[in-house]
């Protein structure tokens, strides 16, 4: 199933939530549910409650009244539930051959166009929204996020403090915690926000070099030795792809039954920061560089149950065992440099096919979609992402 998008709302519904219970506005055709602002809105939430239902683009930008910061329409967009299909566009849509081209919002390219016509386009929003991260498209992951504003707001984390102290003093909520670190933020264009805060901080950063310098030697001896233990070459190659093609399937289950073991984290801050420490601060700080591959340390820990796996399967002779675990290992590291280059690199035809089903994991839809280096196992397993719709062009 493809991330949900935020949903189309009939005009009559939105002019309908204008009390202090229910607070509608809109900007455009953005619909925003504010009622939870309503109490923190500094000229007071009877204001606003005056404005329910209705459109305030033309209020926030009278100067006269009160001018608005550029942090209010940051809030504002905290509060974005969906779009409205005002008159104009509902009229559009009865009157087309088309109509599936204009609603649900946003309109495909062909539907926008029809819009224009009937000049009903003006502040029709031209770009899906997903509701579970409340991004739009792959290029919103790079957008620097402010921490001043997002910490207000949401009340989750500070980017500029130790994440770490933060994530386990929090008393956050599994259901609050998982909905708000797989909202993506970006911190000062990629670097690195701090975690512990103290020595240790160097110690949760990898560069993506790391991993094949650290890595590729063992798996080069390891093959060497597997080599003189067995009859051929021939034998030598079929274990060790043996071993690589378990290594896909291992990479769609970790991803998918450990990284992603959402539903069953224990509601507890034990639970929560050891899913925020394992890959809940990659959704949460996709793009940044040095938090992307797996740390050594943290790598030793998870391949040492397969060493014992390979031997416990191939028990009949310990070379062969050997050669598959080195070309399991290989996959592992190809892994990580694809994960790394994904989110980093420019990439060749297929790849970029890859980078691009693998970011919509991140902006669109982080409950499919666990292949990195392929979509094989996805589409075994029907956990395989659809592509996102196409939205119209901004006039």
């Amino acid at each position: 199933m493809p991330g949900r998008t935020l949903p189309t709302i009939l005009q009559v519904d939105v002019e309908s939530r204008n009390t202090s219970k229910s607070c509608y506005v809109t900007r455009g055709t953005k619909v925003y549910d504010i009622t939870p602002f309503l109490d923190d809105h500094p000229g007071g939430g009877d204001l606003i409650v005056e404005y329910g239902g209705r459109d305030i683009s033309e209020i926030m930008g009278d100067e006269i009244s009160h001018t608005h910061s550029e942090a209010a329409y940051e809030i504002l967009d905290d509060y974005l539930i969906g779009f409205v299909a005002t008159d104009p566009v509902m009229e559009t849509a009865t009157e087309s051959q088309h109509p599936m081209n204009i609603l649900p919002l946003p309109p495909s390219k062909a539907g926008m166009a029809e819009l224009e016509a009937n000049g009903a386009a003006n502040g029709v929003a031209t770009k899906p929204l997903y509701a579970n991260t409340g991004l739009s498209s792959a290029e919103d992951l790079s957008v620097e996020t402010d921490p001043h504003s997002d910490y207000r707001t949401h009340k989750f984390l500070d980017l500029n403090r130790p994440l770490l102290l933060q994530v386990w003093n929090g008393g956050f909520s599994r259901e609050f915690y998982l909905e708000q670190v797989h909202r993506p933020r970006h911190y000062k264009g990629g670097e690195s926000a701090p975690l512990f805060g103290n020595f240790l901080e160097p110690l949760s950063k990898t560069a993506w070099w790391v991993v094949p310098m650290v890595w590729l030697p063992p798996v080069s001896y390891g093959t060497f030795v597997a080599y003189r233990g067995l009859a051929n070459f021939t034998q030598l190659v079929t274990y060790w792809v043996i071993g690589l093609c378990i290594w896909t399937l291992v990479e769609y289950g970790l991803h998918r039954c450990l990284f992603h073991v959402d539903k069953y984290l224990p509601d507890n801050r034990v639970g929560i920061t050891g899913h925020f420490l394992l890959h809940g601060i990659h959704h949460y700080l996709p793009m940044d560089k040095l938090r992307l591959v797996m740390p050594p340390t943290l790598f030793i820990v998870l391949a040492a149950p397969f060493w014992k796996l390979a031997h416990a399967v191939f028990f009949y002779n310990w070379y062969a065992a050997t050669a598959v675990y080195c070309g399991g290992i290989f996959g592992y590291i190809c892994y990580d440099l694809t994960h790394y280059f994904l989110h980093h690199r420019t990439l060749p035809s297929y790849y970029r096919e890859l980078k691009k089903y693998h970011l919509q994991h991140h902006f669109a839809d982080y409950e499919n979609g666990f292949g990195v280096t392929s979509r094989f196992w996805d589409r075994v397993f029907g956990t395989e992402l659809l592509a996102p719709p196409k939205a119209a062009k901004a006039a």
